[in-house]
């Protein structure tokens, strides 16, 4: 009997070791080694901080990006995508639309979507918009540790999706080092072991909450 209860424990224990660890792998993974399609419909930038229609550094450096990968022609059209904050004259989304139109980019060839303040009801939005418009193939402009979530939600709401991580700003992989990579390990866990379930949670967690999901989990 008690061999028996010592080994549920130790699957247990291994189960809860073995799944943060997983998370962090592939969210590293995505990060370090990101593949996109030679070529797509469309090109996502989740939305991020802005401040009166100027975006924030970490908006800017996924914009940035989308706008590399677009003039590179991998894909024809860019949506960004974002609601505002409380008390805000306007969007993340419409923020962005605003900075790619005066870069360059064609008013016809960027659609803004201003709904969502997180990852999962940003992805929802957007690929609603994608279906309406029989649109399935997308490459997502964001932060190298946020693409192994970004991916996975636009793929289970029936997108073939692929990242192009952001090469500048503050969310880089040299800049940010483990401190991202264990909030977006920890965003990621919550995703697959409960998004998926229908329970939902924000990426507004600080990272200290985060953490200590992973933690309780493993514990």
């Amino acid at each position: 009997m008690f061999k028996l209860i010592r080994r549920i424990i130790s699957l247990f224990l291994a189960v809860a070791v073995i799944i943060p660890t997983y998370a962090l792998i592939v969210t590293w993974k995505a990060a370090h080694h990101p593949t996109f399609r030679t070529s797509a419909e469309v090109i996502v930038v989740p939305g991020a901080a802005q401040l009166d229609g100027t975006p924030g550094e970490v908006l800017l450096a996924r914009l940035q990006e989308a706008k590399r990968i677009k003039e590179a022609s991998y894909a024809p059209l860019i949506i960004t995508v974002g609601a505002g904050a409380p008390g805000d004259r306007t969007t993340e989304a419409a923020a962005g639309r605003f900075w790619l139109i005066h870069h360059g980019i064609p008013k016809s060839k960027v659609i803004a979507i201003p709904v969502g303040r997180d990852t999962l009801s940003q992805t929802q939005a957007y690929i609603k918009e994608m279906k309406n418009r029989k649109l399935y193939n997308v490459i997502i402009a964001t932060d190298a540790y946020h693409c192994e979530r970004a991916m996975t939600m636009a793929n289970d709401l029936g997108a073939t999706a692929t990242c192009s991580p952001a090469t500048t700003g503050p969310n880089t992989i040299e800049k940010s080092r483990y401190r991202y990579l264990i909030r977006e390990a920890g965003a990621y866990l919550a995703y697959i072991t409960l998004g998926r379930r229908g329970i939902h949670i924000s990426d507004h967690l600080s990272n200290l909450s985060l953490v200590r999901y992973v933690h309780d989990l493993a514990a």
